[in-house]
């Protein structure tokens, strides 16, 4: 919900801010005072086309600010987080900034964001029904939405199956065209692959065998000189015949070392410092022999042999000619060589796997246009129930000519149906019914939009409503009796979501949470507007005002007299919406036993 929205330099606007209830807040104040800026306002902050006509005169720039409560797991505040955006706890700030030049502007949760990602978040947000815009129902799968949001859980499961069967049948299509694309060239990559893999099994290389084989190439090419200097090492350790010239008059390690002990050993015992050395002596002289035993088995294994260097030379050839072609290395090869034997498999056996896939998109084509029938038989019986519904909410608010009707009509199967769903409205009888969108105009429209979200909220879950909606001279055109229902279903929707309104009724203002006034101040030069609460007398004298019997006692009395008619109106909206809780509560409980569920129907107001 939208907690607060702060604006600057906007219009007639200096400075406002507006704090707004979680129920219904109603805006109002004389004409021109810049009520309609306010909704202008909070049109930037979700990403409308900014015109820089809206800036303060002498201002180089307008800003909009708006902090806005998303709960865990709300879709705006997934794409909040995804365009870097952070949140106080559960609060997000937005912001828009346009310039007099028409720069624009945006940054969300305290990160600059393009301006559409404001738009994308505004779409989860809030729903603007004024008189030139309407953010409801702009597009044909919202009318979609609408409707099963409406039909409750017989329209979600019938839903859920058809999507269910429809994803299948997606991937099976989605399997048997690659197949069916592969089958051009597959001729061609199956003696490719086939060549391939019978070059490799040729030559049947081994896990790291190229590794291997490098090493052993090197030490053969040297081997001349790997035994010249390993012969050496171990006559000057041991003393070898064949190397003792090179140990010099000193002679071999060995030698030297048991010299060493020989004048340490008769004294070492009077002092521990020299015995610890003698010891140490003694280690040297054991590991010097162990080296030069090992010396002398390297020496007894090294092969010089030139034959053995030609072959694994050649093998080397053999092998660089499967990594210049098949990987970088011999393990790179034989996984390419796994793969590839899999892809021949799946090319060898493609026109039985063909025929398998075209008997399941058979049976799955005849299960999904069958589950799309039922979704759409539940489409239609939704469709009535809501046509009927908002004909009833239009009734009471000075609408009664008005019909609507809910077009379902057959298309192709998609991912959401069989089904095209178009809301239509009658204005006037005998009128033909056109799309909701094009069929009223001004007051009328908005007040059809409020009919379709009343309706819609005794339907739909609150996860799947619209946290807030706003209404623009919803009221235009409506006075006396039908004033006061606008107000009574406006109290209606705003129990299942937070609903702001721009109003001149005071019949409307009346059903208010929070009552703000745009007062406007003039100095002779310069015009402002600015936004406060009103309570108590305060309130009053706004609601005695809106009524034209400004502050008389009269005007303050009929002013009582309205609030409290409204507040036995919402009292009254208060127990049938209990009691429609009640039943549906009830009729959950019967469809949980296996029992038919009940129809979803509006709240009952008058």
């Amino acid at each position: 919900m939208l907690l607060e929205i702060r604006i600057a330099g906007l219009g007639v606007i200096a400075e406002a801010t507006l704090r707004l209830h979680s129920g219904l807040t109603v805006l109002t104040g004389e004409t021109g005072a810049g009520k309609t800026m306010v909704v202008q306002g909070l049109g930037l902050l979700l990403g409308s086309r900014a015109d820089p006509a809206l800036v303060r005169s002498g201002r180089p720039s307008l800003s909009v600010e708006g902090i806005v409560r998303l709960p865990t797991g709300h879709p705006a505040r997934e794409r909040a987080q995804d365009a870097g955006g952070e949140l106080d706890e559960d609060e997000l700030v937005l912001a828009r900034t346009v310039t007099a030049e028409g720069r624009s502007r945006a940054h969300i949760g305290g990160r600059s964001a393009p301006v559409g990602v404001l738009g994308e978040i505004g779409e989860h947000l809030v729903a603007v029904h004024g008189q030139a815009d309407q953010w409801r129902l702009r597009r044909p799968d919202e009318h979609r939405d609408v409707l099963d949001g409406y039909g409750g859980e017989a329209v979600a499961a019938a839903l859920a199956a058809y999507r269910e069967g429809y994803a299948a049948l997606t991937a099976t299509l989605t399997e048997r065209d690659t197949l069916r694309g592969l089958d051009r060239d597959r001729t061609l990559e199956v003696d490719s692959l086939t060549a391939a893999l019978e070059h490799v099994a040729r030559v049947d290389p081994q896990p790291g065998e190229d590794e291997a084989l490098r090493a052993e190439d090197t030490r053969l090419a040297h081997a001349e000189g790997l035994r010249d200097a390993a012969g050496a090492a171990h006559g000057l350790l041991l003393g070898d015949d064949g190397y003792a010239a090179d140990a010099g008059e000193q002679g071999a390690a060995t030698d030297l070392l048991a010299r060493a002990r020989a004048q340490l050993g008769p004294v070492a015992r009077h002092d521990p410092r020299l015995s610890a050395l003698d010891e140490r002596l003694a280690e040297a002289g054991y590991l010097v022999a162990d080296i030069g035993a090992d010396l002398a088995a390297y020496l007894a294994d090294l092969d010089a042999d030139p034959a053995r260097l030609a072959w694994v030379q050649q093998r080397r050839a053999d092998l660089a000619g499967l990594t210049r072609r098949y990987g970088e290395s011999i393990d790179d090869v034989l996984a390419w060589s796994g793969e590839a034997a899999s892809r021949l498999a799946l090319l060898q056996s493609a026109d039985e796997r063909l025929a398998a896939l075209d008997a399941r998109v058979a049976a799955l084509t005849a299960e999904v246009t069958a589950a799309g029938e039922r979704l759409s038989a539940q489409r239609r019986a939704a469709a009535d129930r809501f046509a009927n519904a908002v004909g009833d909410e239009l009734a009471h608010l000075a609408m009664g000519s008005a019909r609507i009707q809910v077009a379902v009509t057959p298309r192709p199967l998609g991912p959401h149906g069989a089904d095209d769903v178009e809301i239509q409205l009658a204005a006037n009888s005998g009128a033909p019914a056109r799309s909701v969108g094009r069929a009223a105009s001004g007051g009328e429209l908005s007040r059809l939009m409020l009919a379709i979200e009343v309706v819609s909220v005794s339907g739909s879950t609150p996860a799947a409503l619209v946290p807030t909606f706003v209404f623009d001279e919803v009221d235009a055109g409506v006075g006396g009796k039908a004033g006061l229902d606008v107000g009574a279903r406006l109290a209606a929707l705003a129990t299942h979501a937070q609903v702001v309104v721009v109003t001149h009724l005071a019949q409307v203002a009346a059903f208010a949470d929070r009552h703000l006034v745009v007062h406007k101040s003039d100095d002779g030069s310069v015009t402002a507007s600015a936004v406060r609460e009103v309570e108590g007398d305060e309130r009053l004298r706004e609601l005695a005002r809106m009524m034209g019997g400004g502050t008389s006692e009269a005007g303050l009395e009929h002013a009582r007299v309205l609030l409290a008619e409204a507040t036995t109106r919402r009292r009254e909206r208060h127990t049938a919406a209990t009691e429609v809780a009640t039943t549906r509560r009830s009729g959950a409980a019967k469809t949980r036993r296996g029992a038919r569920s009940p129809s979803a129907v509006a709240p009952d107001i008058t």
